[in-house]
């Protein structure tokens, strides 16, 4: 579903060079998870999978489902299936979550060449992808994560996911900011999306968000690229030893 070949990225306004070459192939159906330590390149892959400006890929490609997606803008990556999960979601004053899902949900929809939900359709599905969240639907007529936990704003975003029903889903640390009791319903959550024709990539600093969404496979960037990959027992191995002796020869 996705494979990213020998890509190169830096920030757009001062051309600082964060992507040094990744080359990286995700199935469908897998659960990708991407550790590495801070300055990594993790953020930043996630923000040039879903098409982000501040980015300029100088090389290489990605491919979703066989085709480049290098030329289309953030909204086309999102209509073609691919959702991002912020680390810290925005923000945004004056739009009630509700209204904010109902046109989400209807532009995809309208992308796809299908009618609009109508509001009885919208409510059910949404009033049902809540209480899988444990959320009050009285939240979803505040302003989008205006005043939200940290817990919340993730509930927030799984809740778009499973919604949206994307068929590629990158998590950007959705582990960060949140107690146990957050984690494992956020973790549910995604775990109730794995699909066969769905997949997950899930980036991360700890193992233990990866005892509740357990990975196919492991990746570990560093310096820009990917140094070692693995299965799961690769996750836990860092856990134990650190980066040190598995990153040495990407130095």
């Amino acid at each position: 579903m996705l494979e990213i070949k020998n890509l190169h990225a830096r920030i757009a306004e001062d051309g600082t060079e964060i992507l040094r070459g990744v080359n990286l192939t995700v199935k469908a159906g897998e659960v990708a998870a991407i550790m590495g330590p801070n300055g990594s390149g993790k953020s930043t892959l996630s923000y040039v999978l879903a098409g982000r400006e501040d980015y300029e890929v100088t090389e290489g490609d990605i491919l979703y489902n066989g085709e480049s997606i290098l030329e289309m803008d953030p909204a086309e990556r999102a209509a073609a299936g691919i959702f991002l999960a912020f680390q810290y979601p925005m923000e945004i004053p004056g739009v009630a979550t509700m209204e904010f899902l109902k046109v989400a949900m209807n532009a995809q929809r309208k992308a796809r060449g299908e009618e609009e939900l109508k509001i009885p359709e919208l409510m059910k599905r949404v009033r049902a992808a809540a209480e899988s969240l444990s959320m009050d639907m009285a939240m979803l007529k505040r302003p989008l994560n205006v005043g939200f936990s940290g817990g919340e704003k993730k509930r927030a975003e799984i809740l778009q996911m499973k919604l949206l029903e994307p068929k590629l889903c990158i998590l950007d640390e959705t582990d960060s900011g949140l107690d146990i009791d957050a984690l494992k319903i956020v973790a549910d959550g995604v775990n109730a999306l794995r699909s066969p024709d769905r997949a997950i990539v899930v980036i991360t600093h700890y193992q233990r968000l990866l005892d509740y969404i357990v990975p196919d496979t492991v990746h570990v960037l560093y310096r820009g690229r990917v140094a070692t990959s693995g299965d799961k027992e690769l996750a836990v191995e860092l856990e134990k030893n650190g980066y040190a002796g598995l990153v040495g020869e990407a130095a």
